[in-house]
């Protein structure tokens, strides 16, 4: 049983951000008009966090 009628789209949304989707485009695929509403919808996770890459990475400091 969902414990909040809103708990797919949170999930939906979360998934596509983790996935590198932008918060524009999450945005429009909700039909929000303002992204504030977007990001109530997306949350943090662990996995995403793990994905983040450092971007010096792809420096060659040789």
């Amino acid at each position: 049983m969902l414990r909040h009628i809103h708990t797919p789209k949170h999930s939906f949304a979360t998934h596509l951000l983790e996935k590198g989707i932008s918060l524009r485009y999450i945005q429009y695929i909700l039909g929000h008009q303002n992204s504030k509403t977007t990001e109530i919808y997306t949350h943090i996770t662990q996995t995403g966090i793990e994905n983040i890459k450092n971007p010096l990475d792809d420096f060659d400091f040789e």
